[in-house]
């Protein structure tokens, strides 16, 4: 028998104006069990996943099981799918001798996912951005604060796109443009007080409000409470808040703010590890990657 766990991070993707190109790994994480052998009733991510694969690696496809185990709330805009696509893809590059390397195996899941936002940070770990197939990566430092507050509300990334206009105005879009360059900047340079007041958006937030009617009031409650800022992360219903200080007073304020909504909130540091091995079992002991 072969076995293999990966542990793959969250991620908080779009960060307002960045959509489908700015994300960040968080440390909440889920980790994908995967054993060789035998024959299992596969969901269809897991089949999907695994077809993409062998077809890429042209490695002959064989049985397996999976078994998913974590933290990352599923449909809530953490990238809760992509944890679990790109675990799949990086046990069974393994269990089939390492064919691809890990920027082919972001690829597929970006593939898969029909958006690279959420692969790539939880591919590589720390803040990305992502053009076409180029992935740039920047570390995080611990200092920053991410704070969560997550309804009991699932949205399916489909349904949050479908909602989006075809088209915005222009300066709507260069607005937002500018808005996703400072937070890029503000990154790369590790000036974390150069992210307040960028994080408006004219892209998506603006439309998915009528899927999170709260969303403008939880993002005005965090920035009074002295966040940096806040967003919609990914296509929701989590609302993020990032902060050098006070993440507590930030999570409550934002909390007060969803009317009759129930909601958890949750405060993180980025992860800057991404995707790895935890365990791996088989007849020959291989060492832990």
């Amino acid at each position: 028998m072969q076995q293999v766990t990966v542990r793959v991070p969250a991620s908080t993707s779009n960060l307002g104006p960045g959509f489908d190109c700015l994300g960040v790994a968080l440390r909440i994480y889920n980790d994908v069990t995967v054993t060789r052998g035998g024959k299992f009733r596969r969901p269809l991510i897991t089949r999907e996943a695994a077809r993409l694969f062998f077809a890429h690696a042209r490695r002959a496809p064989f049985s397996f099981s999976v078994s998913i185990k974590g933290s990352v709330p599923a449909s809530r805009g953490l990238g809760g799918s992509a944890t679990i696509r790109l675990g799949i893809l990086h046990a069974l590059n393994l269990l089939s001798g390492n064919p691809l390397d890990r920027l082919s195996i972001f690829h597929l899941c970006a593939q898969l996912e029909g958006h690279p936002d959420n692969a790539a940070p939880a591919s590589f770990g720390g803040f990305t951005v992502v053009r076409a197939q180029n992935v740039q990566r920047f570390e995080v430092s611990p200092r920053l604060y991410f704070v969560l507050l997550i309804p009991d509300l699932e949205i399916k990334t489909s349904t949050a796109r479908n909602i989006l206009p075809s088209r915005i105005a222009r300066a709507d879009a260069v607005d937002s443009c500018a808005n996703a360059c400072a937070i890029t900047a503000a990154f790369a340079a590790c000036n974390y007080s150069g992210l307040r007041g960028t994080f408006a958006d004219q892209f998506h937030q603006p439309f998915r409000q009528k899927l999170i009617p709260f969303l403008p009031r939880a993002i005005a409650a965090a920035e009074e409470a002295g966040a940096l800022g806040a967003f919609l992360s990914g296509s929701g219903s989590t609302i993020a808040a990032v902060t050098l200080k006070n993440p507590q007073k930030i999570a409550e304020a934002m909390r007060r703010k969803i009317d009759n909504h129930s909601a958890g909130t949750i405060i993180v540091s980025a992860d800057n590890r991404g995707a790895r091995f935890l365990k791996i079992r088989n007849s020959s002991d291989v060492p832990l990657a």
